[in-house]
């Protein structure tokens, strides 16, 4: 039993900046890597960033590179999202997915982003 909850989203306007959180909880003993997908409506969902739980490395699509950051607080089991410079085009549905061993993946129900004027 794993629950993955995502917070922080809402309005903003452009070139502001908004911060996400996702927080892990239940039958969690080990995360591999926890990542943030988006989906926008009428659109298919799309990879935003990654980061390893050990190490934390991280990666991001082109399009968010250089505007966002992923980060992690082990003691809390919860990732971060931080976003500045917000675009029109990041409007959409922000998902969090927790990798746990085993190749086990738990979705959180998403937290929608708004970036209009």
């Amino acid at each position: 039993q794993v629950q993955v909850v995502e917070s922080g989203g809402g309005l903003e306007q452009p070139g502001g900046s908004l911060r996400l959180s996702c927080a892990a909880s239940g039958s969690i003993f080990n995360i591999y890597a926890a990542n943030w997908y988006r989906q926008a409506p009428g659109k298919e969902r799309e990879f935003v960033a990654t980061i390893s739980w050990s190490g934390g490395i991280t990666y991001y699509a082109d399009s968010v590179k250089g505007r966002f950051t992923i980060s992690r607080d082990s003691a809390k089991s919860t990732v971060y999202l931080q976003m500045f410079s917000l675009e029109p085009e990041d409007t959409a549905v922000y998902y969090c997915r927790i990798v746990l061993p085993g190749a086990r993946f738990y979705w959180g129900q998403g937290t929608q982003v708004t970036v209009s004027s």
